[in-house]
């Protein structure tokens, strides 16, 4: 995570671990990038047609207000949906990142725990997985209220 033989403290270290940990971060941010925009994309242009797009546009609506205002939120719910996978996934990513970048982590533990049969601990990560696809769709149903105003929670 830092440079070899580093003895620095303060913003010098921050620095340097920011250094190091800017590649692995792109990586697993471009892992889910690429499907979540072709996801995206895909709402939107299937929004764009809708019948409620053209008569926006026939009151006279700026097109700026109509991508925004009425495309873009009901262009999101796909991607919301796939958002709230996404949490869980990031730890299944990051085990393979931390091989390849030889951080240490969890995920390292982990495998290290499969290799040594360690059952309690693989349960404990497989019940934190479950909890974090748990928080994810609670994530996600929460921020269907922000997007779709229909979609009241109760």
């Amino acid at each position: 995570m830092t440079s070899t033989g580093i003895t620095t403290e303060g913003w010098d270290y921050i620095k340097d671990v920011a250094k190091h940990m800017f590649l692995p971060t792109l990586v697993l941010v471009m892992l889910s990038t690429g499907s979540l925009t072709r996801y995206f994309r895909t709402g939107m242009l299937e929004v764009i047609r809708q019948d409620y797009i053209r008569t926006a546009r026939a009151k006279g609506l700026k097109e700026r207000t109509v991508i925004f205002k009425h495309a873009l939120r009901n262009a999101l719910l796909p991607a919301i949906t796939l958002l709230g996978f996404e949490l869980p996934g990031l730890f299944g990513g990051a085990m393979i990142l931390e091989k390849v970048f030889v951080w240490p982590g969890v995920g390292q533990v982990y495998l290290e725990s499969i290799n040594m049969r360690d059952y309690p601990f693989m349960l404990g990560f497989t019940i934190f997985l479950a909890v974090l696809t748990l928080l994810g769709n609670l994530i996600s149903d929460v921020l269907y209220g922000v997007a779709d105003p229909r979609i009241r929670l109760k």
